[in-house]
């Protein structure tokens, strides 16, 4: 017999499944934003962007948290001036940016 807290508690779980797929997709969306944009800042460009802006979406699977991420673009930035408070800061905003892109793709 299934029970109202039953319900309840598969309503839960699915809400969390759904949750943590947006989130897993929106932190992808961010490291493909931030590549693409340190893509340009080292003055690549096309199919050189798109590559290098896989790459660092590739670096989020190292090890849990952004610390991966961070550490791969801050290396590949350091050369342009470009340091670690400036690349968290473009990480938040562009994630930003990413939730408000997939909330608009449905």
């Amino acid at each position: 017999m299934t029970t109202t807290f039953d319900k309840r508690e598969e309503g839960f779980e699915k809400q969390f499944a759904h949750d943590e797929e947006l989130r897993f997709k929106a932190m992808a969306r961010r490291n493909k934003l931030l590549g693409l944009w340190a893509a340009e800042v080292l003055g690549k460009s096309g199919a050189d962007a798109e590559a290098y802006a896989k790459e660092v979406v590739l670096a989020d699977f190292e090890e849990a948290g952004d610390n991966d991420v961070l550490r791969k673009v801050t290396a590949d930035l350091a050369a342009k001036g470009i340091g670690e408070a400036e690349i968290r800061a473009r990480m938040n905003e562009l994630l930003a940016q990413a939730v408000e892109q997939i909330k608009k793709s449905g």
